[in-house]
Formats: C-alpha cells, structure tokens, sequence
C-alpha cells in the first residue's frame, strides 16, 4: 500500500506506469498474426480476392480520413478522452471478429480498426503533457517498451496457441478481446491533463512564441505540466487558467492555429530535415504495404488451411530484431548528419532485396526469412530517422513533425493502394503487388544513396578545407614565433 501510495504522488512515474500497462494490453493482440487465416478460413468465409482488393484498401482510406482531424481532436480534449476512445473501439473490433457474420460487418470492422489506428498518436503525445520535461527520455523509452513488450508477447502467444495447442482461430480472437478489454478499464486510471500543447491559451501561446528557436527537444518548454496529488492542476496554473479566454473561444482556437503555423515553420526549417522527413514518409508508406499485405503473400504461398504456418512467431522475432537493431543505434559511434542518408540509402537496398525475395520465393522459410530482414531494417532506420528529426525539434514541433509525416505517408500509401491493390483500379494479384513494392523502394534507395554519397562528399570537402585552414595558420604562428 505504501508503495502504491509513493507512485500514486510521483509527478511521472504514475502516468508513466499506467500508460505502460494500456500500451502492454493495447499491443498484445494475440489474433492479429493470423487475421487473413481467419478472415479467409471457414468462419467468416471470405475469398482472399476480396480480402485483398476490397476490404483492406478501405481501412487504407478510412486512416486517411480520421488522422489529421483525430490529430486536433487529441489536443483539443487533452488526450486521455482519445486513448479511451482508442481501447473503447479496440473492444468493439475484437466484438465483431468474434461475433459479426458478413461482409457488411467486416467492411465496418475497417473503419472501425482506421479510428484505433489515427488515435495511436495520443498515446506518445499523452505523457509529455502530464510529466516534467527531465523526465521525457526516461518515459518514452518505457513505453516503447511496453508496447514492443506486447506485442512480441501477444505474437509469441498465438504462435503457442496455434502450432502447440491446436487452438482455433476464433478462441484465440476471444481471448484477445478479453485482453484488449483490460486495456480499455486501464485507461480509465489514466490521470487527466490539465493542458495541451496547442490549445494553451493566449498567455502560454506569447511565452511560446518569445521561447522559440532556443534550444533542441524539450529545453525551451514555457510551462511544467505540474500535478498536484489528486491529479489536478498546479495553483500556478489553475490562476493562469482562470485569466485566460475559454477553453473553447474563438481567441483560444485562434492562438492554436498560430502556434500550429510556428511550430510547422520551425518543423521544416533546415533542409537536413526536409530530407529525413521525406524518407520518413516515402518509406513508411511502403512498408505499411507490405505490413498490411503480408499474411495474404504467405498463405499464397503456403496454404493455412492445409499447412501449419508460423505467422505469430515470424512476427515476434521481427518484433526481437527489430528492438535490437533499434537499441544499437545508440552505440554505434557515427556522425549520423554526414553519413545518414547514406545508411537510408544502403539500408533502403537490402529492403528492396528483402521485398523482391518475398515476391519470387516459392518458399515460405525464404519468405519469413525475407520479411524479418525487410521489417528489421525498417525499424533500424525509423529508429535513426525519428532521433534525428526530434534531436532538433521542440516537443511541440515534434508532435506536429511526426503527424504531418504520417500523414504524408498515408497519402502515398492510399494513392497506390488505389492504382494497385483497389479492385475498381488494376486489382493486382499479391506476387505482383510485391515486385511493384520491392520496385518502389528500389527508387528510394537510389535516390538516397546519391544524395547520401553527395552529403558525404561535401562533408568530407568541407573537413579538408578546414584541416587545410588549420595548418596554414600553425605555420603562421610558428614562423611568426621564429621571427
């Protein structure tokens, strides 16, 4: 009890230790590995064309729809009511994979998935509003855990489940609707910010604008989002809020925007961030693809209705690799400015080798082998793509940054889900939507490896010049000592 009472009045450690938990339960989706199987199989009855080209492209359009609204939204309601709404919509998809026959339902199962995906965003922009800003490297390194946590256990789970005790698909969809469920009656012990980032009043919006440019991530915050023991507000902060406009006025709304207008200025500032955040959205659009249209690649290859498939424990050693190749960033000893984009592009390569060998194989052991290479490297340069853009961001740009990427990812991805995958356009077979991915990052690789070996020739140019620089003034100074 007295440990419970100590965490309940840290200033982080009790949102933090709670937000983990929803992230754990929220990312252990134990049927997700073996959604095509099930889809395909003989519950829900669906064929895999339909599957391909009908259903999946409308979860494709719907995330497109909800993300840059449910982004103002999660600001505007202070997080805590989206992260609610997120587990709440979580339950009602695992609901109808359980319980809902037809078509119809699963088409409303898409739309319903895009709104937990477009509020993924409140779950990291959630703990910079209720903790110290010393804290935030601490944090988010545990919730990222948490939910890579999760998830390689939810995948581990199912992969038990299926190949060792036999479990049907649909059991293994229950079980995950009563774990998604815990997530959701987490959220409700979630404590409730007393602030946002952008709808802050016209107060916090001048001390914002007079502390831009001051520092990289975080270091120029204008104001603590202090909690006081019952969860609420510093005194400081409820005066300040008692002279500020309505939460909902027209001058509050009209500060928002200038402060969303500042912060996306700042956000594409320099060129060096155009640029990796111009990977960002080209790569992440094409590995959405692949993510979303994996498991029909291996049920085309291996049937799962007349073989054992190995979906849940492929993932779970992507998601192991992955965090490994994630955690090594950190202690790798490279000037990531200079030699960066050359890391995309070499990186982008192996991706697109990755790709092609899925789309060729007639091996489902070369395909899974294919798939943890792709998702790995993936996770490797997101990993050195996300320090890179928030290392010179405040929280705020940060925030917007990654929104305004997803975005543009999204955008990308929904144009070729359109012209590939959509059944009213070309409505191609998976092994040619594949070769056209693997193609597609086969141009990102080039495109980054000549502006990387660019970068790097300017770079090293410029080091000379300067090493040139210096030794002409040392022997200034010698032959003037001489003198």
């Amino acid at each position: 009890m007295g440990c419970w009472a100590k965490l309940k009045s840290s200033s982080w450690a009790c949102p933090t230790a709670v937000l983990s938990l929803y992230g754990f339960f929220a990312n252990c989706r134990v049927a997700e590995p073996f959604l095509t199987p099930y889809l395909i199989g003989p519950h829900k009855n669906i064929s895999e064309e339909v599957v391909i080209n009908y259903l999946f492209p409308i979860w494709t359009y719907s995330y497109l729809a909800f993300l840059f609204p449910v982004f103002l939204l999660t600001d505007f309601l202070r997080y805590k009511p989206v992260i609610m709404v997120q587990g709440l919509f979580l339950v009602t998809n695992y609901v109808l994979l359980c319980f809902a026959p037809g078509l119809p339902a699963m088409v409303f199962l898409q739309v319903n998935y895009a709104v937990v995906t477009s509020t993924e965003v409140a779950y990291f922009s959630y703990i910079y509003s209720v903790i110290p800003v010393e804290n935030y490297r601490r944090a988010t390194g545990y919730l990222r855990s948490a939910s890579l946590a999760g998830y390689t256990f939810g995948a581990s789970l199912s992969q038990v489940l299926v190949s060792l005790a036999g479990m049907d698909y649909f059991y293994i969809n229950a079980i995950t609707l009563g774990i998604v469920s815990m997530a959701f009656l987490v959220s409700l012990w979630l404590p409730m910010p007393q602030r946002s980032m952008f709808f802050k009043g016209e107060k916090a919006a001048a001390v914002h604008s007079q502390s831009q440019h001051v520092g990289p991530q975080g270091a120029h915050r204008p104001e603590e989002p202090v909690m006081d023991k019952d969860g609420g507000a510093s005194v400081k902060e409820k005066m300040e809020h008692n002279g500020s406009p309505g939460w909902c006025s027209r001058e509050n709304v009209a500060n928002a925007g200038h402060l969303l207008w500042q912060s996306f200025r700042e956000s594409y500032s320099s060129r060096h961030l155009i640029y990796w955040s111009l990977w960002w959205a080209l790569a992440t659009a094409g590995y959405m693809q692949v993510f979303n249209y994996i498991q029909p690649m291996w049920d085309h290859i291996e049937p799962s209705a007349t073989s054992s498939i190995y979906n849940g424990g492929v993932e779970a050693v992507c998601s192991l690799v992955g965090a490994a190749a994630a955690f090594s960033v950190g202690h790798i000893k490279v000037t990531w400015a200079v030699w960066g984009e050359l890391a995309l592009g070499l990186f982008s390569a192996v991706g697109a080798g990755a790709v092609f060998l899925m789309a060729l194989t007639s091996s489902i052991w070369a395909c899974y082998a294919g798939y943890v290479i792709f998702k790995s490297c993936y996770m490797l340069l997101i990993t050195i793509t996300t320090f890179q853009i928030a290392s010179h961001l405040s929280m705020e740009c940060y925030a917007l940054t990654f929104g305004i990427n997803t975005f543009v990812a999204l955008s990308l991805q929904t144009i070729i889900t359109a012209v590939v995958v959509d059944e009213t356009a070309l409505g191609l077979d998976v092994v040619t939507q594949f070769i056209i991915y693997g193609s597609y990052y086969a141009a990102i690789s080039v495109l980054f490896l000549i502006r990387g070996t660019y970068t790097a020739c300017v770079n090293h140019h410029s080091l000379g010049q300067t090493e040139a620089e210096e030794q002409g003034s040392n022997v200034e100074v010698i032959s003037a000592e001489r003198f």
